[in-house]
This record gives C-alpha cells, sequence and structure tokens, in this order.
C-alpha cells in the first residue's frame, strides 16, 4: 500500500479564486502570477486554472517555456527580468515581457541584439527592494529611459510592488509616489502613455484606486488570504475563496497512554490525563512545519484535534481523547478546504505563503478539474 499521504490541486478552486480578482478589479486587466511553481500548486494546474486570465507573471526563463509548450500563447511577464544578457534571446525567442529592476539590466537591454516583446519600468516607491527611485535614481533614469523607448521603439510600462497593500490605507503613501513620479517619466518617452501594474492580492480585493491597467494577484489565487497577520484577520472564506490546494494524510497507528507519559522527541508533549494519541504519516520531510506548536489544529475525521508532541521527519502525532470515532485509518487534513492553511500558519509563526511553497517533491500530487 503507498503511503496515506496526498496533495489535491483543486483546479476548480483556482478558477473561482481568479473569477474573483476580476470581479474586484473589472476594468483592469489581470497578470495571474505562478512563480514558485506556482505557489506550489504546479504549472499544469496553473496553466488549466488561470486559463482566462490576461497573462501569467513568473520569474523563470525555463518556467516561461515550460508554459509556451503546453500551449500558453498570452502574455507572460518576467518579473524580476533578465538574470544575465543571455535571458533577453530567450525572451524574445518566446516573445516574453520583461520588467527592469536595475540599471545594469536596462543597460543590458539598450545594448541587446535582440529584445522582449515588451518592457516594464519598475519603480521603487517604498518597498526598497527592486525598482529605480524616482527621487534618488532621477538622472539615472532621465539618461536610461529615452534610450530604452529608443530600443524598443515603444515606451514601457510602469510598475511598483506595495510593502503594506495588506495594512489599512498601507498603499496610500506608495501610490502618491508613483503617481507623482509618473507625468516626468512619461514626458521622456515623447508623452506616448503606456500601462501601469500597482496591485497585489491585497491592493485587488481592498484597494480600487491602485488598479491602474493591470492587477498582479499572487495568494488570493491559491486561496490565502493576504490580510491573515492583520489585526482584523480577514479569512480567505469571508473573501469568498477557495482553497486550491488540499494537503492529507491518515491515522496510521494509535497509542493510548496514561497520565504523565511523553510523546514524541524531546518529551514536549506531556498527558494531563488518560489519553489516546493518534499517530498521523506526515512529517517535515513532506513539509509539514517542524516548528509546530501543541495545539496545532488538524481536521481528523471531520473535526479539529490538536497537534500533541513535536513533528518528526515522517509522523506528526495527534490527541485524538475527545474524539471516540477517530481511529487507524481516519482522514487527516493537515490544510486545505476544512482547514484554511492561514489557520495552520498562524499556530507556527508564519504566513500561508510558506506551507503551500513548502510541501516536498516526495508527495503525491493529484490535479482535479483540469
Amino acid at each position: 500500500m503507498t503511503r496515506p499521504i496526498q496533495l489535491s490541486i483543486d483546479v476548480d478552486a483556482l478558477r473561482h479564486n481568479l473569477a474573483v480578482m476580476r470581479a474586484h478589479a473589472p476594468h483592469a486587466r489581470v497578470w495571474a502570477v505562478v512563480k514558485a511553481n506556482a505557489y506550489g500548486h504546479g504549472l499544469q494546474a496553473a496553466f488549466a486554472g488561470f486559463a482566462d486570465a490576461d497573462g501569467l507573471a513568473l520569474l523563470d526563463v525555463a518556467d516561461a517555456r515550460a508554459l509556451r509548450q503546453m500551449g500558453w500563447r498570452k502574455p507572460l511577464l518576467l518579473l524580476e527580468g533578465a538574470f544575465d544578457a543571455g535571458d533577453l534571446d530567450a525572451m524574445a525567442e518566446l516573445d516574453l515581457e520583461s520588467v527592469v529592476v536595475a540599471e545594469h539590466q536596462a543597460r543590458e537591454l539598450i545594448a541587446a541584439a535582440r529584445v522582449p516583446a515588451r518592457v516594464w519600468v519598475k519603480l521603487n516607491t517604498g518597498m526598497n527592494r527592486l525598482g529605480f527611485s524616482p527621487s534618488r535614481d532621477a538622472s539615472l533614469l532621465r539618461e536610461i529611459i529615452p534610450a530604452i523607448c529608443a530600443r524598443l521603439g515603444a515606451a514601457p510600462g510602469w510598475m511598483t510592488h506595495f510593502a503594506d497593500a495588506d495594512a489599512n490605507q498601507g498603499w496610500c503613501v506608495q501610490l502618491a509616489r508613483f503617481q507623482q513620479a509618473l507625468p516626468a517619466l512619461v514626458a521622456l518617452c515623447g508623452g506616448v502613455s503606456s500601462p501601469a501594474s500597482l496591485a497585489n492580492t491585497a491592493a485587488t480585493l481592498s484597494a480600487p484606486p491602485t488598479h491602474a491597467d493591470w492587477v498582479r494577484p499572487g495568494i488570493g489565487l491559491y486561496g490565502g488570504s493576504p490580510f491573515a497577520t492583520q489585526p482584523d484577520g480577514r479569512a480567505a472564506g469571508d473573501l469568498g475563496l477557495r482553497a486550491g490546494q488540499i494537503f492529507t494524510s491518515r491515522v496510521i497507528a494509535v497509542q493510548t497512554i496514561a497520565p504523565g507519559d511523553a510523546v514524541g522527541y524531546g518529551s514536549r508533549f506531556r498527558a494531563q490525563r488518560a489519553s489516546r494519541i493518534g499517530v498521523v504519516a506526515a512529517g517535515y520531510a513532506d513539509g509539514y512545519p517542524r516548528n509546530a506548536p501543541d495545539g496545532t489544529p488538524l481536521w481528523v475525521a471531520g473535526r479539529i484535534a490538536p497537534l500533541a508532541g513535536r513533528v518528526s521527519m515522517d509522523m506528526i502525532t495527534v490527541d485524538i481523547t475527545d474524539h471516540p470515532a477517530a481511529d487507524v485509518g481516519s482522514p487527516v487534513e493537515l490544510w486545505g478546504g476544512q482547514l484554511p492553511v492561514d489557520d495552520v500558519a498562524r499556530y507556527c509563526d508564519t504566513i500561508g505563503y510558506e506551507l503551500m511553497t513548502r510541501v516536498t517533491a516526495r508527495v503525491p500530487r493529484v490535479i482535479h478539474g483540469a
């Protein structure tokens, strides 16, 4: 018998979540962000689930090539641009769009024999990771923007990324900086207007002034909430989103222990009463977080039961004392439709994004609804 752990991908949920994003930004086009192997869901599932997106946004030329080979004919955008000059040839070959995020990329583009289908210039309006600061890099922008326009024979698109869109009005300062800088940049390309893209999932859902021409949702497409760590804690279900990833296993053994008995490595959990402990076929080698504390919820045979003891490589243990129906063979949802990934992440002092992307290759994947 195969070890009873599985990651199910619900393509219908991906379709549904894309429709939710589009409904929130009805006048914008949608880049569906599929970086990190589509947030752990797989490019094949993303290809099917986001067929109605206007384009897909990702990081690697290799993934873009794979999507073209699957038959994707709409735009593909490389969010971090070319990692070396050789990527520009591949971008031209595959008809890709690219973001220019730094001076060296701009100069490589200007000097390249072949250029991407479209280029977007990223402005650093406060995230301070990638992009050109409209104030600190003003002289550099006056030099390179006309050169980019000349090389492309067209104006670039304009992009920024919000650091705090999940917080109440956290996008306002960055939006103002972007809007203040844009007219001068457009003037450097002869006043030719071109599209702008600012909004991530949080801004798409809560900040219509940021929607511009293209929105770029990520986590929401997969059924996670960008607001899960905020005080109001709006859950994915409250936002109308459905889990794209259902991580399941089964109880493979049950131990009956006495008061004072310990469970697992380090004897972290000690029973306060006579207890039944279920052993689940899942561990940190599968991507379940090793730092999960006692009390982290699991969905066992139709109800919540708490983690009891340290997560090991291949097993986790759960207290099923108050759940007499749970026994060997009972189904367990580690996260998914019954137990939101954000709920598990909160116990583990992380975010749902991390849990989705860390499920390991040894876990069998099954795609439903493709």
